[in-house]
């Protein structure tokens, strides 16, 4: 596949050929590998909570005790002591379920189950969602304000590497003439939300925006993008609750070509062995029926 390299100002300078974008789009696959990378806070009430009490067999079980609940029309239930006047006492129900301050009765137990794939799969999820990611028909999903527009943009969008060098003005600047249509949808908004969201601690909501992708040794800084680096990337970044806008640097697309090299190996393995198999069918010699 052949892929434009763009300039700061949004002009095409060569074409770069990889294989990064043509895996077929795998949407069972996607959905699954990001709900398998959502971080999960394990919840669980305290160890030994309601349970530290010295009610459990605190009363004995037997009639004209000291210290017995026998005769005395008391529920069976472990207590503990409020008060002590000789031989009488002043109890309350603890540690079971239905008594105030006991421990719950199926309380959550704090595992979280995560859901485990294999390197093959999550590197298909991660291609599938490269080409996903660059397809005008799910961005257009993803994006509302765009579903009326007509894009005539070619996708993906790769930068050169000068980018890095301009200030955060210029960069802004270069960034509306690369994106196009893009542009009013890629710059990340934070507004208040409505309803009685704001006192559960989510005040503010903010779109998704635009991922830059760098390379390992590659650095920037710019408010209202989410940046991050080719050896950091998982398919949640790119395709979370749909496909996101994304730019590649050219030395992020060299680095990330290295997922499609076994790809290759196993193809030419495949060509191979048909070859082989084709010549082999060939040199046999006719069988004669009698």
């Amino acid at each position: 596949m052949k892929v434009n390299l763009l300039d700061v100002n949004g002009k095409k300078i060569k074409e770069i050929t990889t294989t990064l974008f043509e895996e077929p789009i795998r949407e069972d696959i996607i959905f699954k590998v990001v709900e398998a990378e959502k971080i999960i806070q394990p919840y669980a009430t305290a160890y030994l909570a309601g349970m530290n009490r010295s009610a459990s067999g605190n009363i004995p079980r037997r009639r004209h005790v000291w210290k017995s609940d026998r005769g005395k029309g008391m529920s069976r239930l472990p207590k503990k002591i409020f008060w002590r006047r000789g031989t009488q006492f002043s109890w309350e129900a603890t540690i079971i379920p239905s008594a105030k301050g006991g421990r719950r009765a199926h309380p959550p137990k704090g595992h979280v189950n995560l859901k485990k794939i294999n390197k093959k799969e999550m590197k298909k999820a991660l291609l599938s969602a490269l080409s996903y990611s660059n397809s005008i028909e799910y961005l257009k999903e993803k994006y509302s304000t765009l579903k009326e527009k007509k894009i005539d943009m070619t996708l993906p969008i790769v930068v050169e590497d000068k980018i890095f060098e301009l200030k955060s003005k210029e960069r802004l600047d270069s960034m509306k003439k690369v994106l196009g249509d893009f542009y009013p949808v890629s710059i990340q908004k934070t507004n208040v939300r409505p309803g009685i969201g704001k006192m559960r601690g989510r005040k503010n909501k903010k779109n998704a925006g635009l991922l830059f992708v760098t390379g390992k040794n590659e650095k920037m800084k710019m408010t209202g993008i989410d940046i991050i680096q080719s050896d950091r990337l998982i398919v949640s970044d790119i395709a979370n609750n749909g496909a996101r806008i994304t730019i590649f640097s050219e030395n992020a697309i060299k680095e990330l070509e290295n997922l499609t090299k076994n790809k290759d190996k196993i193809k030419k393995k495949e060509e191979k062995t048909k070859t082989n198999e084709k010549e082999n069918v060939k040199e046999k010699p006719m069988e004669i029926k009698r």
